[in-house]
């Protein structure tokens, strides 16, 4: 059974059709590249993956719960990292993630050890303590990657989680994703990077105007030569 299911999904807003008739299916430990130009239909699918908006038709279930008409089930085998990483201004970074560890119902002892890992991980204890509206870009990913780590979902969802890490958060980012597919989970990363996807990922999904114009190995998608090149070829009409 596949991790993240979607089946005929279709999503309009008024006169346009964001995503038409979207069928995908991720199994657990892969790691896939969700790609597309601006305004192909990516950040529309990742937010009725996550349950912030509904389809119009068809189906997406996360690990065989649907996310209507069993979206708290689902929403617990997932997390989101959305392309702009929103914080409480007015709590420290320390307290967003023991607000995220509640939400997902960790005791204490679970939420210590995973919170000090996560330190190691993404150096956090040097500004966690400080109000959220003072971090810079790159601390907010870092949290919010931290948060999501934290109750070990079966399916990860981030959209651009790389945009404003150093090269060595990308780089401890990109293993953590691979080892939490490595784990039998399984990852969909929607970003412009192509380098990273040669580099990171299984597989890639490629939509332009909500439809799916690409899907494969990277060597089938770029059809062994070059990804960027292949990607502009394609989404250029």
């Amino acid at each position: 059974m596949s991790l993240l299911s979607i089946t005929g999904v279709s999503k309009s807003f008024g006169s346009l059709k964001a995503v038409d008739d979207l069928t995908l299916a991720i199994p657990a430990g892969e790691v896939h590249a969700f790609l597309g130009p601006n305004g192909a239909g990516k950040t529309t699918t990742i937010r009725m993956i996550s349950g912030l908006l509904r389809p119009d038709t068809g189906t997406i279930s996360v690990d065989g719960h649907d996310v209507v008409s069993d979206g708290v089930a689902a929403r617990t085998k997932l997390a989101y990292v959305p392309d702009e990483p929103y914080l409480f201004e007015r709590l420290t970074g320390r307290e967003f993630l023991d607000f995220t560890a509640r939400i997902y119902g960790l005791d204490q002892k679970i939420f210590a050890e995973r919170l000090a890992e996560c330190d190691g991980l993404f150096n956090l204890s040097g500004f966690w303590d400080r109000l959220a509206e003072g971090y810079s870009h790159g601390q907010r990913q870092r949290v919010v990657l931290a948060a999501a780590w934290l109750h070990r979902p079966k399916l990860l969802v981030v959209d651009e989680p790389l945009v404003g890490l150093d090269p060595k958060h990308i780089r401890v980012a990109l293993d953590l994703f691979r080892r939490l597919a490595t784990e039998g989970g399984a990852v969909l990363m929607s970003t412009h990077t192509l380098a990273t996807v040669e580099g990171s990922c299984d597989r890639v999904t490629v939509i332009d105007k909500g439809k799916v114009i690409a899907h494969g190995t990277v060597a089938e998608v770029a059809q062994g030569g070059d990804l960027e090149r292949r990607f502009l070829e394609m989404t250029s009409g």
